[in-house]
């Protein structure tokens, strides 16, 4: 069995629709629904049951669909496996990080390595909410910078960054020009979160439960940076953020407060525990000679 016929599988049961998922794999409706029904002929049994929304699974299909994430994650690993090997010959380092990564620390550690290891090129790799962890034990990067808490199973982490998280807000918002503010006066205001992310990352993040015992009024989601500052900067939400946040991400319709009574963000560099190849070693050693 080939993959391909598995990422189709994988594509219409994310988006419920073979429209929207022959968008997404860029083949056409047609030919998407002719490869549904010849693995559904192979594998001689319904996947989905159609509708006028869209597809829905059936019992066997969620089956082989969960089947089918563990097959394609697998053939990732294989793929990744062989790429680490690659990137050692060659010389390149992929280094992961989340938005702003561990601020300055994050540019001055690669300026430093490419310092010492100019034939060496540092790949860069930017995830969206709290997917550096999974990109390690997956094998798309050797090192990265995670923000906590994440799960760390699987990996090597030492903390090497800590910084004060602050409120972003519209430019124009009640609280635009003020020099600090304390979660309580915080209560009522919608708050920005994701859904990509782990629920316990969410609720870190938003300081869930608050200290008063009240939950978050929750505001809009988003699936990255970009889109969590476009709805904040439409006065849609606030957002908490790391300060670090402030300086990369400055725009004229935004403003960033310092929030004063949040636990900081904390920084991991981590790899994975069976992966320590001598680059990801050394530049583990740069950003050690780095942290304060």
């Amino acid at each position: 069995m080939e993959l391909r016929p598995l990422r189709y599988l994988i594509a219409i049961a994310d988006e419920g629709n073979l429209g929207r998922a022959a968008a997404t794999l860029f083949v056409s409706q047609p030919a998407l629904s002719y490869a549904l029904r010849k693995l559904e002929d192979e594998l001689g049994v319904r996947l989905f049951d159609r509708h006028a929304g869209g597809v829905t699974p059936t019992a066997a299909g969620r089956d082989v669909i969960a089947e089918a994430r563990r097959t394609v994650r697998q053939a990732e690993r294989v793929t990744a496996a062989a790429e680490r090997h690659r990137a050692g010959r060659t010389g390149v380092l992929r280094l992961g990080f989340e938005a702003t990564g561990a601020g300055e620390l994050t540019t001055r550690a690669r300026a430093e390595f490419a310092r010492l290891h100019p034939d060496v090129r540092v790949r860069p790799k930017r995830f969206d909410w709290s997917g550096e962890a999974d990109a390690l034990r997956e094998g798309r990067v050797d090192v990265a910078f995670v923000w906590l808490p994440a799960d760390l199973t699987g990996l090597h982490a030492e903390i090497v960054h800590t910084e004060p998280r602050v409120v972003g807000c519209a430019a124009t918002h009640r609280l635009a020009g003020r020099e600090g503010v304390s979660v309580a006066e915080l209560g009522d205001e919608p708050l920005m979160w994701t859904e990509r992310a782990p629920r316990a990352w969410v609720d870190w993040w938003a300081i869930n439960p608050r200290p008063d015992g009240r939950a978050p009024r929750w505001g809009p989601t988003n699936d990255n940076v970009e889109e969590m500052l476009e709805q904040v900067a439409d006065g849609a939400a606030i957002c908490f953020a790391p300060a670090s946040m402030a300086h990369y991400y400055t725009r004229p319709d935004l403003t960033w407060i310092p929030l004063v009574d949040a636990d900081p963000l904390q920084v991991a560099l981590a790899w994975p525990e069976d992966a320590a190849t001598p680059l990801v070693r050394a530049f583990a050693e740069v950003v050690r000679s780095l942290v304060p």
